[in-house]
C-alpha cells in the first residue's frame, strides 16, 4: 500500500475492509475499529447495498472513515459505485489509489505486463461478471486479437471458459500462461503453462482464488529470471519442486 494509506488507516476511527487485504494490513488496525464488508465467491457475502448505507451511516455521525479494498478501488473493485453513492448522499471523501494486482500480481512473479519485445499493450479483465447479465460484455475476439498481454482477474472458476474462447478466436494455443495465486503473501504460488494446458495445470496444482492470470508471451519472461528472483514462495515456487509437463509445478 501508499504511504499515505498507511497513514489514513492508522487515524481511522473505522475501517470498512474487503477480504483481499493480507493479515499484516488488517492486524495494523484495531480489531474494534475493523468492519468485514467483504465478498468471496461461493463463500461469504456482504450486499454492496449494505456497504453503501455503512459508509454513510458512519460519515453522518461525524467518523472518519476508511474504506479499504485490496488492490486499486478503481480496478474492478466498485470504487466507482461507493464513490457515486457518497456524492448523491452529500458525503465528501478523497479517493486515495492503490496497487492493482493485475500489475503487481505479475511484476512479484517476475512477469512483467509490457515488454519491448514481447507486448506493448495490456488488457485488463474481469473473469467473473455480474451473473444478471444476459450476455457477456467481455469480446474475447478482439482480445485475442490485440497482440498484446491479456490480465484476467477473479479468473479461476471461469478459466476454462475464455481460454477456450480465445483458443476459438484464434489466439496460438501455445502461448504462454501463468497463474499467480495470492500473489505477495506468504502462500504465494505460481503456474505456470499455455493457454492449452493452463486448465489441467491449475487443477494439477489446486490453485484456488484470488489469483491473477496473465495470458502471453510476457508470462515467458518468469522462466528466465525465476532462479534469481528472491520473493519466490510457496512450495510450488522452489527450486527443487516438481515440475509440470509444461513448466514450472506450481499459480486471485
Amino acid at each position: 500500500m501508499t504511504v499515505k494509506a498507511a497513514r489514513l488507516l492508522e487515524t481511522a476511527d473505522v475501517v470498512l475492509h474487503d477480504k483481499l487485504p493480507g493479515p499484516e494490513i488488517l492486524e495494523r488496525i484495531p480489531e474494534e475499529k475493523r468492519e468485514d464488508v467483504g465478498k468471496r465467491a461461493g463463500g461469504e457475502w456482504t450486499p454492496q447495498e449494505y456497504t453503501n448505507k455503512r459508509l454513510v451511516e458512519l460519515a453522518r455521525e461525524g467518523k472518519t472513515v476508511v474504506r479499504l479494498k485490496g488492490g486499486d478501488p478503481f480496478v474492478f473493485g466498485r470504487g466507482g459505485e461507493e464513490m457515486e453513492h457518497l456524492a448523491a448522499e452529500g458525503i465528501p471523501f478523497e479517493v486515495v489509489p492503490g496497487i492493482t494486482s493485475a500489475i503487481g500480481g505479475p511484476g512479484t512473479a517476475g512477469i512483467p505486463v509490457t515488454h519491448r519485445d514481447h507486448a506493448s499493450s495490456v488488457s485488463f479483465v474481469t473473469g467473473h461478471e455480474d451473473p444478471t447479465k444476459e450476455e457477456s460484455a467481455v469480446n474475447w475476439e478482439a482480445l485475442a486479437a490485440t497482440g498484446g498481454t491479456l490480465v484476467v482477474l477473479m479468473g479461476v472458476g471461469k478459466l476454462p471458459d475464455y481460454t477456450a474462447a480465445l483458443r476459438d478466436a484464434g489466439m496460438d494455443p501455445e502461448t504462454p500462461v501463468a497463474l499467480v495465486e495470492r500473489a505477495t503473501w506468504p502462500e504465494m504460488r505460481v503456474a505456470t503453462g499455455t493457454l492449452e494446458t493452463i486448465v489441467g495445470v491449475r487443477d494439477e496444482a489446486e490453485i484456488e482464488p484470488p489469483a491473477v492470470t496473465v495470458v502471453g508471451e510476457v508470462a515467458a519472461t518468469r522462466e528466465r529470471v525465476v532462479e534469481f528472483l528472491r520473493n519466490r514462495t510457496g512450495e510450488l515456487d522452489s527450486p527443487d519442486a516438481a515440475a509440470t509437463p509444461e513448466g514450472e509445478g506450481g499459480d486471485e
